[in-house]
């Protein structure tokens, strides 16, 4: 009697440790197959690059690597000699046309004043237009003086966005070329992380979900909701070939890795004492509203597991 009691409390022992391990297991495998989490998670930024405007050699830099600057700070100083010139003689130009403009006025005045037996009418007409062209050639002497005055503020380069000057090169005696950027500034306002999940987890992804975000190196997390999924990624198998067919990559029959899809996270809060830079690594999860885990109810984990088992899609592969 007593051994029957023994071997059956061993039956209920070993199936109740069974049980355990089997729950055990099922949430690890839901924890890390099902989720909408992962430690692919990288801080993106957007860099403003800053080119002249006007080309000239650099007589002044007035940032410094890794300042921070202010949209509208000057960052250098483009040798203004030459514009300055352009300015003398667009302000020349406007004089003359000016003077011109007003002996031209004046004669037309005294043709008009005149009978028609002094001055015909087509006389009348010709001093008329010749006065509107010293007026147009007026306006146009003051629109180059405005240019030449615009082209000297532009040898002051500025800073188009508040933010951190990044891996400043130029020095003194440097040659800008118009159009041709030449410094970096980024943009403090714009970070945001890209998570590049699972396809097997996207589902569970929604625009304006919560989302953690987890830096290497920091203990409290930041937090952010997601704004958008990318629509599209590069396939490898749509580059030509030499012979401008499609290069194919040869597909294991038996198991496919998931293919990872961005998500984009808007920061909503970073912990203070943040040491912040684009290029960071993040582990990115998709939590609820108490900030737990996002999962899914009882029976959609079941079914999934159930459809694992059967050979449908699990964790990151994909039977066939």
């Amino acid at each position: 009697m007593f051994e029957r009691a023994r071997r059956l409390l061993q039956f209920i022992t070993t199936g109740i440790i069974l049980a355990i391990a089997a729950v055990v297991c099922f949430v690890l495998w839901d924890y890390y197959t099902a989720a909408p989490w992962t430690r692919n998670g990288q801080v993106r930024v957007q860099v403003a690059d800053i080119a002249p405007r006007v080309s000239g050699q650099i007589i002044d830099i007035k940032v410094r690597d890794n300042q921070f600057v202010h949209a509208g700070d000057i960052l250098y100083d483009i040798d203004p000699f030459d514009f300055k010139v352009n300015v003398a003689s667009a302000t020349a130009v406007v004089n003359e046309r000016q003077a011109e403009m007003v002996l031209k006025a004046t004669q037309e005045y005294r043709r008009n004043n005149l009978t028609d037996a002094a001055a015909s009418r087509e006389e009348k007409q010709v001093y008329q237009a010749t006065a509107e062209v010293a007026k147009a050639q007026y306006a146009a002497a003051m629109a180059a003086l405005s240019q030449a005055n615009i082209n000297l503020d532009r040898t002051h380069v500025r800073s188009t966005v508040t933010g951190y000057v990044t891996n400043l090169i130029m020095r003194v005696g440097d040659y800008a070329t118009t159009a041709k950027a030449n410094i970096q500034v980024i943009d403090a306002s714009s970070y945001w992380v890209d998570g590049y999940f699972e396809e097997t987890k996207i589902r569970s992804i929604h625009i304006g979900d919560r989302a953690r975000m987890d830096l290497m190196g920091y203990r409290q997390p930041m937090w952010g909701h997601v704004t958008s999924i990318t629509r599209g990624i590069a396939t490898p198998n749509a580059t030509p070939s030499t012979q401008g067919l499609p290069s194919v990559d040869p597909v294991y029959t038996w198991v496919r890795l998931a293919q990872r899809i961005p998500v984009r996270v808007q920061i909503d809060s970073i912990p203070p004492g943040t040491q912040f830079a684009a290029g960071m690594t993040t582990t990115v999860t998709i939590v609820g509203s108490k900030g737990k885990r996002a999962h899914d109810s009882l029976t959609e984990a079941l079914n999934r597991l159930r459809d694992a088992l059967m050979g449908g899609t699990g964790g990151s592969g994909q039977r066939y």
